[in-house]
């Protein structure tokens, strides 16, 4: 009984506490528009499946990395059941969800459709001859579908804030934990580049690289994890491709960008769909229901190739996700 206590006890907390993080109004309308849009995310792929989207519980916390407590999981009391995506937002990437929150919305959604292990299996029979190589993007897979998830939704945004979390110093970029799902860090963001490069050619993402290649020199790796980086660099295209064009029972053995295209959020489709709303894009309520996360990934491109307006572009971002969290909220009222 005692043992059982704690564990509801610890439910209780859990819960409590994320509800907790909503007392502000200005928070509790932030939180409401990412349950929204990562709600939206799921929505987008798993509807066309026949399954159904999960509701959402956005919490606020400390931190570099957003985490998710999945929904239907059994919870630590041992008996009941999680209802919902729980997904933990920290408070640096509040007001740029285009990374980190659909990267979260990605595991639940891998989790419902049996992504991990299907993608686990396509990169074993890609890298088949490097058996070691093979083995270790294996076990990432699990990370590399939220990657791939979040970048179908908001492309170059989704890469350009990975990079911000990941950019750190060497011992940090070039960790190699056998068992851990996280890719080596100095890898992951080269394969985000190589996702943009596939999906829209040339673009600012090269200079990404570029920089991120410069300020990380492979020497300052454990020799090791040179060693992996170095067997791995020219298979990550054929990486990307897998990821985003290999067709997949998952999809209904359709590719995952038959599910959703990541064309819709290229740089020029971006800025033609500012260019067609205008003045409305972030005040018309039908458009932040329709487009809000196109409109996140317009925002997180220009913060991220133009980071001089970085603040003013997070003031844009928190007034329309104000807007679209209050939308919500008087609807569920």
């Amino acid at each position: 009984f005692r043992k059982r206590f704690l564990r509801t006890e610890t439910v209780l907390d859990f819960f409590g506490d994320a509800v907790n993080t909503r007392t502000s109004p200005r928070l509790a309308a932030l939180l409401s528009a990412c349950d929204q849009l990562a709600y939206r995310s799921m929505e987008q792929v798993l509807t066309p499946l026949g399954r159904t989207a999960v509701p959402v519980l956005s919490y606020v916390d400390r931190g570099l990395g957003a985490s998710i407590l999945k929904a239907n999981l059994r919870l630590w009391d041992g008996g009941s059941l999680n209802p919902v995506a729980a997904i933990k937002v920290v408070r640096h990437n509040l007001l740029r969800p285009a990374g980190s929150l659909f990267h979260e919305s990605g595991h639940q959604v891998a989790h419902i459709l049996g992504w991990n292990e299907e993608l686990a299996r396509n990169l074993e029979r890609l890298l088949a001859d490097d058996h070691d190589v093979a083995e270790v993007w294996s076990s990432w897979a699990s990370e590399i579908t939220a990657d791939t998830h979040a970048f179908a939704h908001t492309g170059y945004a989704s890469v350009a804030t990975l990079h911000d979390v990941l950019a750190a110093d060497a011992r940090t970029v070039f960790r190699f934990i056998p068992g851990d799902p996280h890719p080596v860090s100095y890898l992951r963001v080269l394969l985000g580049v190589a996702m943009c490069d596939i999906s829209y050619g040339t673009g600012p993402w090269r200079d990404l690289a570029a920089a991120w290649v410069a300020a990380n020199p492979l020497q300052r790796a454990p020799s090791d994890v040179k060693t992996l980086i170095e067997r791995s660099l020219p298979r990550l295209d054929a990486i990307a491709a897998t990821c985003l064009t290999s067709p997949m029972k998952a999809f209904g053995d359709r590719p995952f960008t038959a599910m959703l295209d990541p064309t819709r959020v290229a740089p020029a489709a971006l800025e033609t769909l500012a260019k067609d709303a205008g003045p409305q894009l972030t005040t018309s309520p039908a458009l932040l229901r329709r487009e809000g996360i196109r409109i996140a990934a317009l925002l997180g491109y220009r913060a991220a190739v133009d980071p001089e307006k970085a603040a003013s572009l997070a003031e844009e971002q928190e007034d329309w996700m104000t807007r679209l969290g209050q939308s919500a909220q008087q609807t569920a009222a």
